[in-house]
């Protein structure tokens, strides 16, 4: 295994340890060299001010980066800052964007988030077919 492998490694363990100071410092180097599952993890570290000051424009920078790699988690997390505005203006037209690409990947939250937005009209045109067809793909 190559050394950068087993940095993303312990970088990922020592995150789910709650050491998120040797997660920080394992972690940015291959965040700056786009790995997107260190950048997801420094994405919630900034968001949630794990380890490290809330910052929500960093939370956005590595989650965004993530996501545009395909990452569904980030996409998931970029979606619920725009449908709460957590950190950004509110935007639910820009987190059904986002829940979508997660969606697409199978991931329950956001199915389930998105079926709601669906069945709510928010973001999106209301749509009662559309939100059963979610829901029954994220196993309701």
């Amino acid at each position: 295994m190559s050394e950068e492998l087993m940095n993303l490694s312990s970088g990922i363990a020592a995150f789910e340890s709650r050491d998120f100071s040797q997660a920080m410092r394992l972690l940015s180097p291959l965040a700056d060299a786009g790995h997107a599952d260190a950048q997801y993890r420094l994405g919630i570290m900034f968001q949630y001010g794990l380890g490290v000051k809330n910052n929500n424009d960093m939370a956005l920078k590595w989650l965004t980066q993530a996501a545009e790699q395909g990452n569904g988690l980030a996409q998931h997390g970029i979606g619920f800052m725009y449908l709460e505005g957590e950190g950004v203006e509110k935007n639910p037209e820009e987190a059904v964007k986002w829940f979508s690409m997660a969606a697409e990947q199978g991931l329950a939250g956001s199915l389930t988030t998105l079926a709601k937005m669906y069945e709510e009209g928010n973001g999106v045109e209301q749509d009662s077919d559309k939100a059963k067809e979610l829901y029954a793909k994220a196993g309701f």
